[in-house]
C-alpha cells in the first residue's frame, strides 16, 4: 500500500473513487437529494482545484487506485475508499496519512462527517463541534457534522 499526491491526469480516478463510493454508501444514509448534492458537490472543477493546489492524494493496493484524500491546510475532505475496498484498514491509513500532514502545521484536525464516516471519526479522537443541514434542490436534507481533533504535544 502506498500513498501518492495526484496529478492533473488523475482526475478521473479521484472522481471515480469519490462518485462510486457515495453511490454505494450514502444511499443507506439518506435521501436521494443529498446524494445528488453530493455527487455534484464532488464536481470536476473542486477535484481539479485541489489537485492544482498540490492537496489530493491517492492511496494505491497493488497498483490498483483504491482511496483518495484532500488536505487543506487544518482540513481533512474528501475522503473516500472504493466500496469493494472497505474493511481492509485503507481508510484509518488515509486518515493517519492525512493528520500526519495536518501535524506538521496545525494543533489539530478539521474535517466535515457524511453518517456514513461519522462513527469513524469519533473511533479516531474527533469530536463533533457543529451539526449542519443543507436544503437540496428538491427539498430534502443533507446532514452532516463539523468535527476537530487536538493533537497532542
Amino acid at each position: 500500500m502506498e500513498i501518492k499526491i495526484a496529478e492533473a491526469s488523475q482526475l478521473g480516478i479521484v472522481k471515480d473513487i469519490a462518485h462510486r463510493t457515495i453511490k454505494a454508501v450514502y444511499p443507506r444514509y439518506y435521501p436521494a437529494g443529498a446524494v445528488d448534492f453530493f455527487l455534484a458537490y464532488h464536481s470536476d472543477e473542486h477535484i481539479m482545484c485541489d489537485i492544482n493546489d498540490g492537496n489530493v492524494y491517492i492511496l494505491y493496493d497493488g497498483g490498483e487506485a483504491a482511496g483518495t484524500v484532500t488536505v487543506n491546510g487544518c482540513e481533512i475532505n474528501r475522503l473516500f475508499v472504493l466500496p469493494e475496498c472497505q474493511g481492509k484498514g485503507f481508510g484509518g491509513r488515509l486518515i493517519a496519512f492525512a493528520e500526519e500532514l495536518v501535524s506538521q502545521k496545525y494543533g489539530h484536525a478539521e474535517l466535515s462527517a457524511s453518517f456514513p464516516a461519522k462513527a469513524i471519526y469519533l473511533k479516531k479522537g474527533y469530536e463533533a463541534t457543529e451539526f449542519h443541514s443543507v436544503l437540496t434542490e428538491n427539498g430534502d436534507y443533507l446532514c452532516y457534522d463539523y468535527m476537530k481533533k487536538e493533537f497532542l504535544k
